[in-house]
């Protein structure tokens, strides 16, 4: 194992296995989210975990930029990613009570987590190299934020939601300021690192259906026919979620990103593109999974409203997030994935009734059926049956 090979700034290259192990880490974070949201479906538990998701994102995303621009298998690096991932599990633990007696222990580690983010990308770049500049410039308005965040964790609740929202907007402008700075960009890195946050993010609703199963189960109970139903329909909606982005989505991002050969523009197209766009997606997922928490409670009854606003909101913010960087991407507006949505509100207003089981299934069908129109769309008629009419059984003027 005598000296790993690095490669050289212009070579893209795929994660680094101690990158995915920083990313499983994120999986207990996402978990109590979405216990947070289960315990108050109302807009105030919604903001508060829009709050506590967005500043677990920023330090996830900087190690991103950071693994791109300074190879994740060196050592160095391999190291600092390891020590981020054992800060991550306090800041996890204490998520449920960030807002309340667990504030320093939510935001230190965090603070940590950022401030290495930003030594990793600093020290593993030579000084002469221009991302380097722009990476010290940046680091400014961070270094502002992390004494906002620490500081406020030790406010009382309303005062530390203010200092809270202040340090995120501080990063969030830093990073509106550093789209006009030459970054070191490897468009495939970036498009494997944030599929492979989406599919941590999926993995939630695997464990949101499952978990409240699992007493029923230890106590001998009998698996009714509507839990069968309710789980089986609730790991279509999460396969259908997967399909929607990685079958197409995701592969032409990257594709796209890949065109840009300006540095300038490539640091722009990441940052709209991904940290940006991505961050309703991993969203959208933790409140469709606390929505399908509840259905598999209670299969058998309607779902309370509130959830079921939770869940359409879930599908806005994970749809508006694709949508949004499709556009960014391509110019083009995903309408089939829109229309789809509005469908779903217009099935939540006149489904007050329904069991929640039967509500998924409604779901799938139409978000199954918003995904094949989009495909006849783009792809048209078979390549298969446009070049040998006759198997399509339609004359050839077809």
């Amino acid at each position: 194992m005598r000296g790993v090979e690095v490669p050289p700034p212009d070579d893209d290259f795929t994660a680094d296995p101690v990158e995915l192990f920083f990313d499983l880490a994120f999986v207990f974070a996402f978990s109590r989210l979405v216990s947070v949201v289960v315990h108050e479906p109302t807009w105030a538990g919604v903001g508060e975990v829009a709050l506590l998701l967005t500043l677990i994102w920023l330090p996830w995303s900087q190690f991103t930029w950071s693994a791109n621009a300074v190879a994740g298998n060196a050592r160095p690096i391999r190291a600092l990613f390891l020590v981020g991932t054992v800060a991550s599990v306090p800041m996890a633990a204490s998520v449920t009570t960030a807002l309340d007696g667990g504030g320093p222990t939510f935001a230190i580690p965090l603070a940590g987590i950022l401030s290495l983010a930003l030594a990793t990308m600093i020290a593993g770049l030579p000084d002469e190299h221009e991302a380097r500049s722009a990476i010290l410039r940046y680091s400014i308005p961070n270094a502002i934020a992390i004494v906002v965040l620490v500081a406020g964790s030790f406010l009382p609740r309303e005062a530390r939601i203010v200092a809270w929202i202040a340090a995120a907007v501080i990063v969030i402008i830093g990073t509106v300021r550093a789209g006009g700075e030459e970054w070191l960009v490897r468009p495939g890195h970036f498009a494997e690192r944030h599929g492979l946050i989406i599919i941590v993010a999926l993995g939630e609703v695997i464990v949101a259906v499952g978990a409240p199963l699992v007493e029923r189960f230890e106590a001998g109970e009998g698996l009714p026919a509507t839990t069968l139903v309710s789980m089986t329909a609730s790991g279509a909606f999460a396969c259908l979620i997967w399909w929607g982005y990685f079958d197409r989505v995701n592969r032409s991002l990257e594709h796209r990103h890949d065109e840009h050969s300006d540095h300038v523009e490539r640091g722009r197209f990441a940052r709209d593109v991904y940290t940006y766009a991505h961050l309703p997606i991993v969203g959208g997922v933790i409140f469709m999974a606390a929505a399908l928490e509840e259905v598999a409670l209670h299969p058998d009854e309607a779902l309370p409203v509130e959830f079921r606003w939770l869940f359409v909101g879930g599908m806005a913010l994970g749809v508006g997030g694709i949508v949004a960087g499709v556009w960014r991407a391509f110019g083009i507006v995903a309408h089939e994935r829109i229309v789809g949505v509005a469908v779903l509100a217009v099935v939540v207003v006149v489904a007050g009734s329904i069991d929640g089981v039967w509500l998924v299934v409604v779901i799938d069908v139409v978000l199954l059926v918003a995904l094949v129109i989009e495909h006849v769309r783009i792809e048209g008629v078979p390549r298969s049956i446009a070049r040998d009419p006759s198997r399509s059984g339609e004359p050839a003027a077809v």
